[in-house]
């Protein structure tokens, strides 16, 4: 069975720095784009970063500068380096992959339990 499991969040000072880690379980063969997202109280799940298995990164805006997303493939895993952390960056962040491929099937859309971060002002 696939699973994606999250770790490395927690409660920061504003200003501080977390690295959320996302890896991934399984007879796997390979692994598709891989994401962050979160979703803060009342709000809707948002894509915070995004790379490609060739290293491709993208970023919603308002993380540019201060986030930075990478990827181990041969460990299967993938980072949120979050710096200059904000109390709008408070959410539960989850981690997501479009398609893993493993022997017998490509699975689609797979989400991690999500982990949470807290900023404090």
């Amino acid at each position: 069975q696939v699973q994606l499991v999250e770790s490395g969040g927690g409660l920061v000072q504003a200003g501080g720095s977390l690295r959320l880690s996302c890896a991934a379980s399984g007879t796997i063969l390979s692994i598709n784009t891989m994401g962050w997202y979160r979703q803060a109280p009342g709000k809707q799940r948002e894509l915070v970063a995004a790379i490609t298995r060739e290293g491709s990164t993208n970023y919603v805006d308002s993380v540019k500068g201060r986030f930075s997303i990478s990827r181990d493939n041969a460990k299967r895993t993938v980072y949120l380096q979050m710096n200059s952390l904000k109390p709008e960056d408070t959410a539960v962040y989850y981690c997501n992959s479009d398609r893993i491929l493993t022997r017998g099937m490509t699975l689609y859309n797979r989400w991690g339990q999500g982990t949470q971060v807290t900023v404090s002002s």
